[in-house]
């Protein structure tokens, strides 16, 4: 597909993750925007929806089918609710499409654990062990040939990316949970109307939310149990900030007999560099940096920093991205590169917002 621009939709293209999407899609030398769609603004304009896109991207929102969709695009990327996107995509698989979906509807193999997770009834289970899962850094060879690709969420996004190198190299106490405390901007939670993401609620303000059973528990232990073939106990706890985007995780392990010699040697940091040398979008910081949501923001890139404290025999980790970035639409972006056999930092090349 490299010799002609690959034809793009978006379905729920009026979502936050839908608009970065077509920000990003914009900017890319091989995609063409061809289709966006959206039941609640169809026959209106994008750019009457978010203004700043007055004569960039003026394409009328439609209520495609898949048949439509399939005439129009080559691949197409669903930001729709859980629940939605399971009976969406399959019908889009149908026509051919090439198809990368942002729900947690494909996201896990093991369909008794999504069901329970998200309290439905999987209508095509049968999926589950076809879709891959999006994070190119750990599934790269698999997005090669991926039928379907489940874009991951933005916090399992943060915390896999940071325990994954410990869990991978069985440097962890399994024997005590991992904690995990995670903050993110309200762009997170949807562009929808509700009373708790309001300015006057979040404004100066500061919450924790879904502090027992949040649905991205599951889904972070069942990824670092397909990475490192062992089950990592999690205790996650996510919270608000009055922010627009961003997202920074800080997560304390208890490192088993291996993970403290290496932590004594001074070796741990060498860890993680050596895993991600290679990454375009990973910066594991230097010795005494610590990540900032700020370095992150509009980007792809997932900073990483990680110390030991002697005095509680503790690893900390910081990881921070931008959540609507390598939380979502920028990843979603790479891991349709790998797909297509394009470069991976195509259309991702652009520096941090600063501020």
């Amino acid at each position: 597909m490299q010799n002609r621009k690959i034809r793009l939709g978006i379905v729920g293209a009026t979502g936050y993750v839908g608009m970065e999407l077509c920000r990003l899609a914009l900017g890319h030398p091989n995609f063409e925007l061809t289709a966006l769609c959206s039941r609640s603004y169809a026959g209106q304009t994008f750019s009457s929806i978010y203004p700043a896109f007055r004569g960039i991207l003026d394409l009328t929102l439609t209520e495609a089918t898949p048949d439509d969709l399939a005439e129009k695009c080559d691949v197409v990327i669903t930001a729709l609710p859980h629940g939605v996107s399971a009976k969406i995509v399959p019908q889009l698989l149908e026509t051919g499409l090439m198809v990368l979906d942002h729900s947690g509807d494909f996201r896990f193999h093991n369909v008794d654990i999504y069901e329970k997770t998200y309290k439905l009834t999987h209508p095509h289970p049968e999926l589950l062990k076809q879709a891959v899962y999006g994070l190119p850094e750990w599934h790269r060879e698999a997005l090669k040939d991926a039928p379907l690709i489940a874009n991951p969420g933005c916090y399992p996004t943060c915390t896999v990316m940071a325990l994954a190198p410990l869990a991978a190299a069985d440097l962890i106490d399994t024997s005590v949970p991992c904690i995990v405390n995670a903050v993110s901007g309200t762009s997170g939670a949807g562009r929808k109307s509700d009373p708790t993401y309001n300015l006057a609620e979040m404004g100066g303000n500061f919450k924790p939310y879904g502090v027992v059973g949040h649905r991205h528990t599951p889904e972070m232990t069942e990824q670092l149990r397909e990475l490192t073939d062992q089950r990592i106990p999690l205790t996650f706890t996510p919270h608000l900030l009055p922010i627009g985007r961003g997202m920074l995780a800080t997560i304390y392990v208890k490192p088993n007999d291996a993970g403290r010699q290496r932590c004594a040697d001074g070796s741990l940091p060498a860890l993680f560099k050596e895993t991600y040398e290679t990454e375009p979008f990973v910066r594991v910081l230097n010795e005494g940096d610590v990540p900032s949501i700020a370095a992150v923001a509009g980007t792809n890139f997932c900073d990483l920093a990680v110390t030991y404290d002697p005095s509680v025999d503790l690893i900390k980790l910081f990881s921070a991205i931008d959540n609507l970035g390598k939380g979502a639409c920028a990843q979603a972006i790479q891991a349709l590169n790998v797909r297509l056999g394009l470069p991976e930092t195509a259309g991702l090349e652009h520096i941090a917002l600063g501020l």
